[in-house]
């Protein structure tokens, strides 16, 4: 398994308001993803998603060994670590009137026995690229998402909606959230792609795989590089999960 990141502040914010974890894979017992992208004026935003991505993170792996391994357990403990995350941001957003309307999306991806267990707040977003086709695994909690699956507009006009960035749903806005919890396989030569807004507002997916498949050394700056060139006009995060064997230098896809 090969693993990269990257977070870039854009071309047009004054500061970086997503964060993200990724698990040692050398160190870590358990193989743990999370993407961040925080909103809020002062350093609300930066704050909010900070928060979420460490007391998310500490919450799973200071219960893990505690569950039980299937389905059902891992997918109730990513539920009861965003839950928790949430409370600790509602908290921090009381203690400070500057910070009341800071809030935060969250994607959680962890990698266990073939399989992506998933949990999802928000329009950031997770992929899984198999067999030379790139599907979005989770649905944005968004507005411009609900008027599609309405039928009310269709997938082109959401792209350009000037109503697009407004969510339905995040952590720090409301003392209970429901996040999407998802499983999939996740087996040999599968890609799994976590990405805030910032890359997915400037790139469609058809460009997002062309650029993956172009770029197989660094593809997460190949994107965000690429995001940056047509505005860049939020910030940018990429984490890219690669079910590759490295010690195959000679595989080809």
């Amino acid at each position: 398994m090969r693993i990269l990141a990257k977070s870039d502040i854009g071309k047009a914010r004054e500061m970086n308001q997503d964060s993200y974890y990724i698990s040692d894979l050398e160190n870590d017992d358990i193989k743990l993803y999370i993407l961040a992208d925080g909103m809020g004026g002062y350093k609300g935003g930066e704050i909010a998603s900070s928060l979420a991505v460490a007391n998310t993170r500490n919450y799973i792996f200071n219960n893990f060994k505690n569950i039980k391994k299937d389905r059902e357990g891992i997918l109730q403990l990513i539920k009861e670590a965003i839950e928790y995350a949430n409370e600790i941001v509602c908290e921090k957003a009381k203690e400070n009137e500057e910070l009341q309307d800071m809030g935060t999306t969250l994607d959680v991806c962890l990698i266990y026995n073939n399989k992506v267990f998933i949990g999802h707040v928000g329009d950031s977003r997770v992929y899984r690229i198999r067999k030379n086709i790139i599907r979005r695994i989770t649905t944005d909690h968004s507005y411009v998402e609900k008027l599609v699956k309405e039928g009310t507009i269709t997938k082109e006009e959401a792209y350009n909606h000037p109503k697009k960035n407004m969510l339905m749903k995040a952590l720090g806005c409301n003392t209970i959230v429901e996040p999407d919890l998802i499983c999939k396989g996740f087996f040999k030569d599968d890609i799994i792609l976590m990405c805030s807004d910032g890359l997915t507002n400037m790139l469609r997916e058809n460009e997002i795989y062309n650029l993956l498949l172009k770029n197989p050394e660094h593809p997460e700056e190949a994107l965000i590089n690429s995001a940056n060139e047509l505005g860049g006009y939020d910030n940018i995060t990429a984490i890219i999960i690669d079910n590759i064997d490295i010690s195959d230098e000679t595989k080809e896809r």
